[in-house]
């Protein structure tokens, strides 16, 4: 087929030898598959920000840290040259998530880096060679729903233990292969430590996988799978190697209101007697 504009540079480059087809258009970009020597990868190219419909994107970068303290600044300010710079770290989010992640034992793309906003990463194929389906696209018993959502809940945990939450993971982003499901689609990776949105999303991601599954078995619906990783996260406890239950037992111990309300007066009455401290102390100054 016709070479893209966009990925002429890697041919140019000869990071790209033929663009073979394109695999898929969607809301932030278009993914083609590509030849690079001997091998077939995909090439996602970015769709500029004013063609890109993924609703919300500032909720999304919310966290995000440029190193580069005059990038940080543009990009606060929001002039040209830190619209760029947005943007190209809205690209550059899923290269990097992508590496971190197959480091932490999630099943992801590997990556061949970004260039000019196209991503080259490998192809997720089935046993015969063709491109691998979406979780959307396959039928499973109820042992393999079983099974695969433990999967998930595994990779979502060890995810959340490398700081990182998918943000829109659902049966769309999802690829299997004969080994399983592959975890696809993270330009809008969410910062879990630095969002005030990740436990809200952390909920969103697993209930989109868990009702997902529960079609075929229709028990997943009883988990709680997302407060359970959450608690442990927030108390330090959560690791890799976590063996997770899917319980979560909420606290219903009621506050003692009396002693709260006790301690408010405290400290209203210790911040008086501060005040007037204060003012005696000038009081005395003057004269």
């Amino acid at each position: 087929m016709k070479i893209p504009k966009r990925i002429q540079p890697l041919v140019d480059d000869g990071l790209v030898d033929e663009v073979i087809s394109q695999l898929m258009s969607g809301k932030e970009a278009t993914v083609y598959t590509v030849r690079s020597g001997d091998t077939i990868r995909c090439a996602k190219v970015y769709k500029e920000a004013n063609k890109r419909s993924f609703k919300k994107a500032a909720q999304y970068q919310e966290g995000r840290k440029s190193r580069n303290s005059r990038r940080a600044r543009a990009m606060e300010k929001g002039s040209k040259f830190g619209r760029a710079q947005q943007e190209d770290a809205w690209q550059n989010a899923e290269v990097d998530a992508l590496y971190k992640l197959a480091v932490a034992g999630v099943r992801v793309p590997e990556p061949f880096g970004c260039f000019d906003g196209v991503l080259l990463m490998e192809l997720i194929t089935d046993e015969n060679g063709d491109v691998s389906p979406r979780l959307n696209d396959i039928s499973m018993s109820a042992e393999q729903a079983i099974e695969d959502h433990d999967v998930m809940m595994v990779y979502i945990m060890r995810m959340l233990c490398a700081g990182i939450i998918h943000g829109d993971l659902s049966e769309f982003n999802v690829l299997v292969d004969q080994y399983g499901p592959v975890i696809i689609d993270l330009p809008q990776a969410v910062d879990a430590a630095a969002n005030n949105n990740a436990k809200s999303m952390l909920d969103r991601d697993v209930m989109n996988m868990t009702t997902y599954y529960s079609q075929y078995a229709p028990e997943l619906l009883k988990t709680r799978y997302a407060d359970e990783m959450w608690a442990l996260y927030e108390k330090g406890e959560l690791t890799p190697d976590t063996e997770l239950t899917g319980y979560f037992k909420e606290n219903t111990e009621s506050a003692d209101v009396d002693t709260v309300l006790e301690e408010i007066k405290a400290a209203f009455l210790e911040e008086e007697a501060r005040i007037e401290r204060i003012r005696q102390a000038n009081s005395d100054e003057m004269e």
